[in-house]
């Protein structure tokens, strides 16, 4: 195997790992969605003023 064709190989596994992640930790989220929105956060604590 020339130099060219290890190269490609090295990135497109590296790809795959990174596709593997995203989808892994996009499965195995905590409470929330890991973005700002909110979605996960305990508002039944916090008093109403008026």
């Amino acid at each position: 195997m020339d130099t060219q064709t290890i190269l490609v190989f090295a990135l497109f596994l590296i790809a795959v790992i990174y596709v593997v992640r995203l989808v892994y930790r996009s499965f195995n989220t905590k409470t929330s969605c890991g973005s700002s929105c909110k979605c996960g956060v305990d508002f039944s604590k916090i008093d109403v003023e008026k």
